[in-house]
């Protein structure tokens, strides 16, 4: 049971109200960034289904992306996991420590980034949990899918990946082979683990209100990687000029890939894959199978 203050029966860090959200961003004279596809969650309950969804535990430290004015942070942190958090923004990165504090957040709980998540090459381990081993985030919609796959290709530690992102960049990548909305995002994602989608979230509970819908995909590492990053370079390559002609067979689209359509094909017969169909029809093995050909002399 949550009360309009945010806080719950059990008496657990008060989270941040539409009333609080409003009344920070005017204290700071901080206003949301169309640029920067800023959208403020000012919903306590749906912060909690969230952080439900994402399965967290309080031995965990948690990577988040775009923490803004702190509602899912406080929703993290109120698990009792500790929470490693980047922000571009140079305004929110001043405002956040300020309002963890405010709630009674110890600051060994968390470490606060001031940079480019998609620069950050390194995460510092905190002092009782370690590295993060989870991504929980509202990811800003114009760079939501390049941001969770860096995070996934830097960040090994990362068992689980849980972000909120448009509607449609979920559909894309949880789709299979042969879906209208598969592409290479789909192949990319499926590189590291298993995804699935996580539920709707209404466009109610942001400030301001998008323009699109929003959902949850949560992504499962695989127990052992598909391969070194020599390899997944070399499957990624191939996947881009896939698709950057979907329409076209697998035998012309990745002649300029393999050098000339002829090599193409040859190494298409050899992965065991018609060189007359379509990247859209092959999953992560066979774009797997076409890498390995390949680096065949």
């Amino acid at each position: 049971m949550t009360g309009s203050d945010g806080t719950s029966s059990r008496g657990e860090v008060p989270l941040l109200t539409a009333r609080d959200i409003r009344e920070l961003a005017d204290a700071a004279g901080i206003r949301p960034s169309k640029q920067r596809g800023q959208n403020f969650v000012m919903d306590p309950n749906t912060v909690r289904g969230i952080v439900v969804r994402a399965g967290i535990t309080a031995d965990q430290a948690v990577l988040e992306v775009g923490p803004g004015l702190g509602s899912l942070t406080l929703g993290l942190l109120e698990t009792g996991a500790d929470v490693t958090a980047i922000e571009l923004d140079r305004g929110l990165a001043e405002l956040l420590p300020l309002t963890l504090a405010a709630r009674g957040i110890a600051e060994d709980r968390y470490r606060l980034i001031h940079a480019d998540a998609l620069q950050v090459t390194e995460l510092p381990e905190l002092p009782r949990t370690g590295l993060p081993t989870a991504l929980v985030a509202n990811l800003p919609y114009n760079v939501a899918t390049p941001i969770l796959l860096t995070a996934l290709a830097r960040f090994p530690s990362l068992a689980t990946a849980t972000v909120m992102v448009q509607s449609e960049v979920v559909d894309r990548l949880v789709a299979g082979p042969g879906s209208r909305t598969y592409g290479a995002p789909s192949v990319k994602a499926a590189w590291y683990g298993t995804l699935q989608h996580a539920g709707r979230i209404s466009r109610q509970i942001f400030w301001p209100v998008p323009h699109v819908d929003s959902a949850l995909v949560r992504l499962d590492r695989h127990d052992s990687p598909l391969g070194d990053e020599e390899e997944r370079a070399l499957v990624f390559a191939a996947v881009d000029a896939a698709f950057a002609q979907r329409r076209k067979t697998l035998r012309a689209a990745l002649a300029g890939w393999a050098g000339s359509a002829a090599r193409a094909e040859e190494i298409l017969r050899a992965a065991g894959i018609d060189p007359g169909t379509r990247g859209e029809t092959l999953g992560i093995a066979e774009f797997r199978a076409i890498a390995r050909a390949s680096a065949q002399p």
